[in-house]
């Protein structure tokens, strides 16, 4: 996530006293078990949307609309995974950084752009999801795999604009590493209100609204339902328990995804917004920062493991059975 720092109150020698290295006295079995679980974490990042990947790009029945967004979501998730979380948890290992300064610019650069597709990816999954239960027929006929390939491009080129220009007009980028042992993008006021409302509140919003929408939706149609049943209650009980049974799932799955990024990303929020009245400490924001990337390692688990397909696709894919022929014909969704 992003690490906004106002620099404006600190000089050097302020900031260098603020983020000093601690020192970290733990046996080596300690050290050794840190490492260990920092490299499961990154493994099972990496793994569960690589699974995704695999999964939606090969089968040529998961080529919908949404399963576009899935499959953009999973690769940024993935590159987060291999890219952003090794360093992230060394730096919470040792307690201090301990790459160079243009390793820590990349770093900054890289994480901003792919944490903000991310959470803007699911932004734009709750969309796709409201338009196509408020309206099926129209969803079906004008949002096409190819509409939403380009509305996946947009969001990346998008992405890449916006972070270009935080970087550009905020001018900090040189200074990431002030202190020995410490990487760090300090922002000014209005660079860091500006990204808090675009990379967090808007995004947050939307996802909300457009959840609560879908909510409401599907209540009305399962209501609907069953008062089309009461008129036909025997030919239709299977149908009218099933609605239900969806109606439940659809509550739980909803309070699921809301309820997660939320938890994730409200301690980043917090901490950013009373960064100048708390003091500023390295294993402070450290731990917000991995709560935080908690979101994205999960999102394998809630928006594909939801999906039955997907536990099937798993399968093929480690019995190896996508290297047959015409394996990307398989029906997976029956």
């Amino acid at each position: 996530m992003h690490v906004l720092m106002n620099l404006s109150e600190f000089n050097q020698s302020d900031l260098c006293e603020h983020f000093s290295c601690p020192e970290r006295s733990v046996s080596p079995a300690v050290y050794i078990l840190l490492y260990v679980c920092s490299a499961a974490v990154v493994l099972l990042r990496v793994c569960g949307n690589l699974l995704v990947i695999i999964s939606v790009f090969h089968f040529k029945q998961l080529h919908t609309p949404t399963n576009m967004l899935v499959l953009s979501l999973a690769v940024s998730d993935f590159l987060i995974g291999a890219l952003v979380m090794p360093p992230v948890l060394i730096w919470t290992t040792e307690s201090c950084w301990i790459f160079d300064n243009c390793y820590c610019i990349s770093f900054f650069v890289i994480n901003y752009i792919l944490t903000s597709l991310s959470i803007y990816h699911i932004a734009l999954i709750a969309v796709d999801r409201y338009l196509a239960l408020s309206n099926p027929f129209l969803y079906t006929n004008t949002i096409s795999t190819r509409t939403m390939s380009i509305v996946v491009s947009s969001d990346w080129c998008a992405c890449l604009v916006y972070n270009a220009a935080l970087f550009y007009f905020n001018g900090s980028l040189t200074s990431s590493v002030m202190c020995p042992g410490e990487c760090h993008l300090f922002l000014n006021e209005v660079s860091s209100v500006v990204d808090l409302v675009i990379t967090f509140i808007f995004p947050l919003s939307v996802i909300i609204i457009f959840y609560t929408l879908v909510f409401v939706i599907a209540k009305k149609h399962a209501t609907a339902i069953r008062e089309l049943n009461n008129h036909t209650w025997l030919k239709t009980q299977k149908i009218t328990s099933h609605s239900m049974k969806s109606e439940r799932k659809a509550a739980k799955v909803l309070g699921i995804l809301v309820s997660v990024f939320l938890v994730c990303l409200l301690p980043y929020v917090i901490y950013s917004l009373l960064g100048d009245v708390i003091e500023l400490q390295t294993e402070t924001f450290l731990k917000v920062f991995i709560v935080a990337y908690f979101n994205s390692t999960i999102n394998p688990v809630i928006y594909a493991l939801f999906y039955p397909w997907f536990r099937k696709t798993i399968k093929l894919i480690i019995t190896l059975q996508i290297f047959q022929a015409d394996s990307a014909l398989i029906n997976i969704l029956s």
